[in-house]
């Protein structure tokens, strides 16, 4: 049903304060240069697991865990996380998803389904398409971001800085967005770019901290930066 790259079988980092599985699904529609988990963008490769697999897994933590979270490459590319969603929820499972909101008629179907969003938010919309490599990106993440802020599903929206990619006044310009439309937690997450297959320089640890970005934080009920 689901074409997998991994699984997680606990994790305290992946659902906002609860221990989650994390089911991470093949594929992904965008070339972002940064991408922590590039080896799961080709859908081509054979599954690691099936979802068969994953489900008796899970119904053997039942008790112990609080939560399953869809991670990718970019589950909303795979029809299969409709029924996977639902099936969790039948075990008595929370309902994570981590998305970049690269289809947002197939988010539509799954919000009724889910608790807890993380929606990545790459750059404005004017810089969407070449950070991704896609035209058309710009187009899709918006209107996936609108319908998870009308939703009222709990959410939070994160961005990863790379200063190459950027800048201050990026940054300003998504917060204030955000801002305008009803976001309550936005997260800035430093880039790492050792061990990706990526072509960016290292960056100092730290930079990002010391980048002047608390001045975003009092438009935000709840404002993080990760390094």
């Amino acid at each position: 049903m689901l074409r997998l790259g991994g699984y997680v079988p606990c994790s305290s980092v992946d659902y906002p304060d609860k221990l989650a599985a994390v089911v991470f699904c093949r594929g992904c529609a965008w070339n972002c240069d940064y991408c922590q988990n590039a080896h799961l963008r080709s859908a081509a490769f054979p599954a690691e697991m099936g979802w068969q697999e994953v489900r008796d897994a899970l119904a053997r933590r039942r008790g112990l865990l609080d939560a399953v979270v869809f991670s990718g490459g970019e589950p909303l590319l795979q029809a299969g996380v409709v029924q996977a969603a639902q099936e969790v929820r039948d075990m008595g499972f929370l309902v994570g998803l981590h998305t970049a909101g690269s289809s947002p008629d197939r988010l539509r179907r799954l919000l009724p389904l889910v608790d807890w969003v993380g929606l990545d938010i790459k750059a404005p919309w004017r810089k969407y398409d070449a950070l991704t490599g896609i035209p058309g990106s710009a187009a899709k993440a918006e209107a996936s971001a609108r319908m998870l802020l009308a939703s009222g599903v709990a959410c939070e929206f994160r961005t990863t800085v790379h200063p190459s990619l950027l800048n201050q006044a990026d940054l300003t310009e998504m917060a204030d967005w955000l801002s305008s439309q009803g976001a309550r937690h936005y997260v800035l997450q430093a880039c790492r770019p050792a061990g990706n297959a990526c072509s960016l320089p290292a960056v100092p640890a730290g930079y990002l901290r010391n980048s002047g970005v608390a001045i975003l934080e009092d438009r935000f009920e709840r404002f993080e930066v990760r390094e």
